[in-house]
């Protein structure tokens, strides 16, 4: 395949490889799970689902209670993973269909690549979705952001989670694969980190599943503990139950090639749960927050954050600071000693203090701030600084103004009450806004919301 230049990267100032004096860097694993809801694990107080091995793996680091995605569907969220940049900043401003002209584009600079260049391993598994052409040269592909060994899919496991067919390695297709999708992914990791990569340098490993995504297919020995539920329940908790198998199953090829002690591990998810809940295979737990995957309430965007790094982050530990998926560019290049980009706005901040206890909150230059044109209830813009959350429509004619620290379930707006608040941070929020918008491409102006062609103009 063809490879894309990267000008941007030339300008960059990067960290230089370790010399032999220097002390070892740590490796890195960031492990994404798929429209996992805030409350479907055990850890995070679900009655039923089993997940004994990220409940273990939170007594052994520190479990986030205010753990946000970047956006409340999945492009969008897994772009700022990478760049560090609120998504309609870095331009994957929606879920990209599959052919869609968005993509994550080559002048931004990637966790990866930034890795690669200060001399790390890197690779990357599971599930991509920055771009709608996949394996076409056209569009930047894995290997195209700093991944020297890759296997993916487009957007989700086809025909489903069970016996995939649709994964692509380093350009070429694989065929049909026997088993289930995060089982499998975590198989090609523990392979690459045993059988491929160059063990004389730190590793980067992005893990990301796509479990419990639709169309959800689970084994039937993790349904076995749901026997008693709905045939659906079953599948989707058995899900969740695959995604924390497969967990494990990395955690332990971790152990036994005596990287646990070296590696900083962050497992997280993309946005919220699917559907209402009820009905069908989308039975996933917001732990009681308000609403669901595309809504930019608590429930669309608060997911689980669980980090573990030996000798660095204590374990048993919980930290209430919010951390959001944009973090995680500045916190993991920190981390491994690799400088930043200094040509462009990062949002996300450096919370490792956060994740070892020696801060409650992070330092930011910037408050949290998401935007998905697609989300309901006519809030598709929303900021939070410090405790308090506003919510408001593209045009700001519409606005919702919450206290997190006594109302996490959003539940009574406090607009009225806090008219001062209220205008402050409404101006604070359209600057924000303004200059993002400014910044980003404007596919979200010329391109439907759904990440596909451009907008049909209504006949008049």
């Amino acid at each position: 395949m063809t490879r894309l230049i990267l000008p941007a990267v030339a300008a960059v100032l990067l960290a230089p490889a370790a010399r032999a004096d220097q002390p070892k860097r740590p490796n890195v694993v960031v492990f994404l799970a798929d429209d996992l809801g805030y409350g479907d694990l055990g850890c995070y107080g679900h009655p039923r689902i089993r997940t004994p091995n990220l409940d273990a793996f939170a007594k052994q680091g520190v479990r986030l209670t205010q753990c946000y995605s970047a956006s409340a569907v999945c492009s969008p969220s897994r772009s700022a993973i990478l760049t560090g940049r609120t998504p309609h900043r870095n331009g994957v401003y929606t879920w990209i269909a599959e052919g869609s002209e968005v993509h994550l584009r080559t002048s931004e600079v990637t966790l990866p690549r930034l890795l690669k260049d200060a001399g790390y391993a890197t690779a990357h598994v599971g599930k991509w979705h920055l771009n709608g052409k996949f394996n076409d040269p056209t569009q930047p592909q894995p290997g195209d952001h700093g991944y020297e060994h890759w296997m993916a899919t487009q957007n989700n496991a086809a025909p489903s989670h069970m016996n995939p067919a649709n994964f692509v390695r380093n350009g070429k297709p694989v065929g049909k694969l026997e088993g289930f999708s995060a089982p499998l992914v975590v198989d090609e990791a523990v392979d690459w980190l045993t059988t491929k990569r160059d063990k004389d340098k730190p590793f980067f490993l992005a893990v990301w599943t796509h479990e419990p995504h639709l169309p959800i297919e689970s084994d039937p020995q993790f349904q076995k503990p749901y026997a008693d539920l709905d045939p659906d329940v079953r599948q989707h908790h058995g899900n969740v139950t695959q995604l924390d198998h497969a967990f494990g199953k990395l955690m332990k090829a971790l152990d036994e090639q005596k990287l646990a002690d070296a590696t900083f591990v962050f497992f997280t998810a993309d946005n919220g749960p699917e559907g209402d809940g009820e009905k069908n295979r989308t039975r996933g737990s917001t732990g009681g927050l308000r609403g669901r995957k595309r809504a930019l309430y608590e429930g669309g965007i608060r997911v689980p954050g669980i980090a573990r790094w030996p000798g660095h982050v204590k374990p048993g530990t919980t930290a209430d600071g919010p951390v959001i998926g944009s973090d995680l560019l500045p916190t993991v290049l920190g981390i491994c000693g690799v400088k930043p980009p200094a040509d462009r706005v990062l949002d996300g901040a450096d919370v490792l203090p956060v994740l070892t206890g020696t801060a409650a909150v992070a330092e930011r230059k910037l408050p949290l701030y998401w935007r998905l044109n697609m989300a309901p209830n006519n809030l598709h813009i929303a900021m939070r600084d410090g405790d308090w959350k506003l919510l408001a429509s593209e045009d700001f004619t519409k606005l919702e103004l919450y206290n997190l620290k006594t109302d996490a379930k959003e539940a009574d707006g406090a607009g009225d009450r806090e008219p001062e608040r209220l205008a402050a941070m409404t101006k604070r929020l359209k600057e924000l806004n303004a200059g993002i918008e400014k910044e980003g491409p404007d596919w979200w102006k010329r391109l439907s919301p759904n990440g596909g062609g451009p907008v049909k103009k209504k006949k008049p």
